[in-house]
């Protein structure tokens, strides 16, 4: 099978993560990160909202990567996002990270918010 190299226009793609941090652009972030408009910032989670709601006007679709499961945004927090303009998907984290990169790659006007994935139980 031939492999194609994935070119990515502008912007930073999510290279790996692990327990607790993700490789952006080839800089390791520890904890949350918030990628969009070719920028790395640090999130804390759902609870901070103000970042994401910021993103209105500026990017047309904002992937949340939830950690390792799926999980509901917080008080009623996707309902605002989608009625400040911004196309809200919730995924796991791993699939936000994937997602993020095809996207990306197409030109898209592209956010992702993730929270990092736990270390693993001994």
């Amino acid at each position: 099978m031939k492999l194609t190299e994935m070119t990515i226009p502008e912007g930073l793609p999510i290279d790996g993560y692990g327990p607790g941090f993700f490789r952006i652009g080839g800089e390791v972030r520890e904890g949350g990160a918030l990628v969009a408009l070719g920028r790395i910032e640090g999130w804390a989670g759902p609870e901070d909202e103000a970042p994401l709601m910021a993103l209105a006007g500026r990017v047309d679709i904002l992937l949340i990567g939830t950690g390792p499961t799926l999980v509901p945004l917080p008080n009623r927090l996707q309902s605002r996002l989608e009625a400040a303009g911004l196309g809200v998907e919730l995924m796991s984290s791993p699939s936000a990270a994937r997602s993020y990169n095809v996207l990306l790659a197409e030109g898209r006007r592209i956010a992702v918010a993730l929270v990092p994935m736990p270390a693993p139980e001994a």
